[in-house]
């Protein structure tokens, strides 16, 4: 919104009843000009209709890297200088993306705000992914090339080598959230994975903190945890995996009371609630009260594809914990859904639904 939109709207929310004439005096333009904006104020929903009844859905709002994976599958042991003989999928995914169609799926109002080219891939990502996320927040540029992540899965489903063209999120600057700060002031909670920029994730931690603002913070990978803030008071939850853990911190995670120390260490940097993940050995987790529980894995005899798995974990935790859930079954959510989309080869599994991960928690 520009600036003569933001000063109307918040003229409307002071008083939804006031008449365009009214609009005309006090902003100083003519009536059709205010006739105008509020039409695209109305396009926009920003407000539906008359008597300027405002959109006050709090969405859950995702910030970070929405792109197209692509898979290759290798039939037989990978050998390093040569050609691999694999078979290949395509679709689309991206941390924060995924987070946001497991939350869709799952019955969330969610706003995702990333950055994108004009190109096929972005078309590709916005038809698969629009039922279940508003895209409108996205900045598109014709002289990017949206993100793309290429994944080689050895014989047992597990990744072997990953290849990620994620320069475009380096546009998620705070200047585009500035923009969009009327969504992130409604946001119920804010998730924000590490593609986006340092200075992104600064601006995020100050302006929750200042508005009151559930944020979660959802590394993407150990080389990127320098973008992580050293203090992080602001952080309602940070989920986080082993090997990120040991980058972040300097250390070597060897055993579980090592595993544990970590979620003391995060706690101490100001975290209110850390989930230190560590693959088929489960969970730890740690609050702010000090309470650290440790939780198995679901065994999964038939691993079909490990992608997704991480992005599944914090979408179950993330909806669990907003539904008010206690501890033990906010992490279980997480791993049910992990362990279901494992079994899946989709990166967000197709018959996901609140109904369905109720049903999928009772019979494990």
């Amino acid at each position: 919104m520009n600036e003569k939109e933001e000063l109307i709207l918040d003229m409307i929310r002071e008083n939804p009843f006031i008449s365009q004439q009214e609009l005309s005096e006090i902003v100083g333009i003519s009536k059709s000009s205010i006739a105008n904006i509020i039409s695209g104020l109305i396009k926009k929903e920003y407000v539906f209709g008359k008597a300027y009844v405002l959109n006050e859905i709090a969405p859950i709002v995702c910030i970070g890297g929405a792109n197209v994976d692509k898979k290759f599958y290798t039939k037989y042991k990978i050998t390093n200088e040569t050609s691999n003989p694999v078979r290949s999928s395509r679709s689309v995914g991206g941390v924060a993306r995924n987070i946001a169609e497991n939350l869709g799926r799952l019955g969330e109002d969610v706003t995702l705000i990333s950055a994108s080219g004009l190109d096929s891939e972005w078309k590709e990502i916005y038809d698969l992914s629009s039922p279940f996320m508003n895209l409108e927040h996205v900045a598109q540029n014709e002289n990017l090339t949206t993100g793309s992540y290429t994944a080689v899965l050895d014989m047992n489903g597990d990744l072997s080598i990953a290849l990620a063209d994620m320069d475009v999120f380096e546009n998620i600057t705070p200047e585009l959230l500035i923009k969009n700060s009327n969504i992130l002031r409604r946001a119920k909670c804010i998730v924000v994975d590490l593609n986006c920029p340092s200075e992104t994730i600064d601006f995020l931690c100050f302006f929750t903190s200042k508005h009151n603002i559930p944020l979660v913070i959802i590394p993407v990978s150990s080389p990127k945890m320098n973008r992580l803030p050293k203090t992080l008071n602001a952080v309602s939850w940070l989920i986080v995996n082993k090997d990120e853990t040991e980058t972040f911190m300097n250390i070597k995670i060897n055993d579980e009371e090592d595993w544990g120390n970590s979620v003391k260490e995060w706690l101490n940097l100001g975290v209110k609630n850390v989930i230190v993940t560590n693959g088929s050995k489960g969970v730890m987790t740690g609050s702010e009260n000090g309470e650290i529980h440790y939780f198995p894995a679901i065994e999964t005899p038939i691993v079909v594809d490990v992608t997704g798995a991480g992005d599944s974990f914090c979408s179950g935790v993330i909806y669990s914990w907003l539904q008010k859930k206690e501890i033990d079954y906010i992490i279980k959510a997480g791993l049910v859904n992990s362990h279901k989309t494992i079994m899946s080869k989709y990166t967000v599994r197709q018959e996901l639904s609140k109904k369905q991960l109720m049903l999928d928690m009772e019979a494990i």
